[in-house]
């Protein structure tokens, strides 16, 4: 179990300071020095204008990382407050850019951004990161969840065991071809993400321009060297919660941030 606290502490900038309790029993003390150390190397090995950055960490008195704070809350979110509307298509492929670009990062240094669940036995590669941001990219075009009237449990099941997947029959051609060759049953047939960031290119370069993005996006979603509206907010919030984290504003008043969505490999 962790805490993220919202503070200034360095530069005179408000930083994202999680905290990891160390657990009670031996086992829960080895598991979490464990993590800790996975987070650390892995924070302090990627630097990517869409991953956040690692600032520093410590491990005694208690166990700490330092990351920049990334405001706005998670995509997610963003969605939801949409509903029922949906994005702009260019929008939605420009948040599933950027979010490939930061998954090239990651798998150049070795990372895979899995989600395994307890007891999962099968090797995997950084092919099944292909099939998570295939339905990532799914719900980002049509802004609802995939599998909807499955319980999570069915849904994995459904698509690890029976290859069950969302209907892509109302895509546009060139999306179509991408979401599905991604979700391939074999992993091997899928494409690698320098492949899926050429492939988005290829079709971010046949539709018109963007609508205007809305002041609001403007606001939560801005960088400095943007080429194409908006950034990816980062995975700083993403990572919480999806490792079940609280974030809290200030040391005094915690506050449980639920769960948004769900991944699974295939």
């Amino acid at each position: 179990m962790s805490t993220i606290h919202r503070t200034k502490l360095y530069k005179n900038k408000t930083v994202a300071i999680k905290i990891i309790k160390k657990g009670e029993s031996p086992e829960e003390i080895a598991k979490r020095d464990s993590r800790f150390a996975r987070e650390v190397s892995m924070l302090s090995k990627v630097q990517h204008k869409n991953l956040v950055k690692f600032i520093g960490a410590c491990k005694e008195p208690i166990m700490v990382i330092v990351t920049e704070l990334l405001l706005g809350g998670t995509l997610r979110k963003y969605l939801v407050s949409l509903r029922p509307g949906r994005l702009d298509i260019r929008l939605a492929v420009g948040f599933a850019l950027d979010i490939a670009r930061a998954m090239e990062c990651l798998h150049s240094h070795g990372i895979i951004h899995r989600d395994l669940k307890p007891g999962e036995k099968k090797h995997y590669n950084h092919k099944v990161d292909a099939y998570s941001f295939a339905i990532v990219l799914w719900e980002l075009i049509h802004n609802k969840l995939p599998f909807e009237g499955m319980s999570n449990l069915q849904a994995a099941y459904a698509a690890a065991f029976k290859n069950v997947r969302p209907s892509a029959d109302d895509l546009p051609e060139d999306l179509a071809m991408i979401v599905t060759s991604c979700w391939k049953e074999d992993p091997n047939d899928r494409p690698n993400f320098t492949e899926i960031i050429q492939l988005l290119l290829r079709y971010l370069s046949t539709i018109s321009a963007p609508e205007l993005v809305p002041p609001s996006m403007k606001r939560v979603f801005s960088s400095e060297n943007t080429v194409l509206p908006p950034e990816s907010p980062g995975t700083c919030s993403l990572m919480a919660v999806r490792d079940g984290d609280q974030i809290t504003t200030d040391t005094n008043s915690p506050e449980k941030e639920g769960r948004g969505s769900f991944f699974f490999c295939c």
